[in-house]
């Protein structure tokens, strides 16, 4: 499928990897309907830094997922769906976890019944490697069991769940993107690498952390969003889950290394009790198997993890004020 000229609508457009695949689908040619959580300040989140030659060409449409009405109004005349839209902070899953409910499970089945309804081309649900839960195998291929070890894992595994039964038991065109540990510019200041670096940007020797030890796969935004554009653009996509990952893993003990020398700093880890997840709830190794994605869409990452943490860093010098304003843009 080829997505020039076609409607297209983003969930959760005003986030970190929303806000980047609308930027990528207005360079495509698509005609980007992109919808936010609405908001009394009329903010649009990261849509907001966009170049307005770009802004320009965006349609936002103001909303909320768990509303199935609004929704609807949204997805008229839409051919494909990217939905996004989720709550991702994982330390705020175990204080209100029915908030997690309401608007990653609650959000997508409206997304799968309006997308049923107005007859849409493809549906791409995001998923999240945290459904994994702790590698019992590495790599990690799409059978790997699913384990809730957090309110908001539990809540991204409901949601792929009712997207499979959705197309098993509807036939909707629905494909499942499962993105490894995404990062770069606009993501939150609550995740690891953003957490990393500005840290060391401030000139703290001695840096706040939690569990060093664990392993992630880390993936630069863009490659993240090339998955999405793949999944969109490929038939045989429909109906599948695909894991969005390098195939490598890192210490967050090494990540910290990794940093140091590219900001030319050593930095001391101190442990913040705060930052530790519940020793059951600890996720300890990630590591994709991106075979599939590979097969199917000829899919493999194009940026190295030191060549996206300077990046990353650049752009945290440089937009450091814009960046305080929107780092807790979902």
């Amino acid at each position: 499928m080829n997505l020039k000229d076609e409607r297209v609508l983003v969930t959760g457009a005003c986030g970190f990897i929303g806000s980047h695949l609308v930027e990528r689908l207005v360079e495509m040619g698509a005609k980007v309907r992109a919808f936010v959580y609405y908001n009394s300040f009329n903010h649009w989140g990261w849509l907001d830094s966009l170049p307005e030659e770009k802004l320009q060409e965006v349609e936002v449409f103001a909303g909320d997922v768990r509303d199935l009405p609004c929704v609807q109004r949204a997805m008229e005349g839409v051919k494909v769906v990217f939905h996004l839209a989720a709550l991702i902070g994982i330390p705020y899953s175990y204080i209100a976890p029915e908030s997690y409910v309401d608007t990653n499970v609650k959000g997508t089945l409206n997304i799968l019944q309006a997308g049923r309804e107005r007859g849409v081309a493809r549906i791409i649900h995001t998923s999240t490697s945290e459904v994994y839960g702790t590698a019992q195998y590495v790599p990690m291929d799409e059978k790997h069991p699913l384990q809730g070890q957090s309110p908001y894992s539990a809540s991204k595994i409901a949601a792929d769940m009712l997207a499979q039964s959705f197309h098993l038991s509807f036939g909707l065109p629905v494909a499942i993107c499962r993105p490894f540990n995404t990062f770069g510019p606009r993501q939150s200041a609550r995740a690891i690498i953003p957490t990393v670096l500005i840290q060391g940007i401030a000139g703290k020797s001695r840096i706040r952390l939690g569990n060093t030890q664990t392993t992630r796969d880390f993936n630069y935004v863009t490659d993240t969003v090339e998955g999405f554009i793949r999944i969109a653009e490929s038939r045989k996509a429909n109906g599948q889950v695909i894991n969005i990952g390098s195939g490598q893993e890192t210490t967050i003990a090494s990540l910290v290394g990794k940093v140091s020398k590219i900001l030319g700093v050593d930095l001391k880890v101190k442990t913040d009790r705060e930052r530790v997840r519940p020793s059951s709830s600890e996720v300890l190794r990630l590591c994709a198997d991106n075979t599939k994605s590979k097969e199917i869409l000829g899919w493999k990452p194009n940026v190295r993890l030191e060549d996206g943490l300077r990046r990353t860093a650049k752009w945290l010098m440089k937009y450091k004020g814009e960046y305080r304003e929107n780092l807790y843009a979902v």
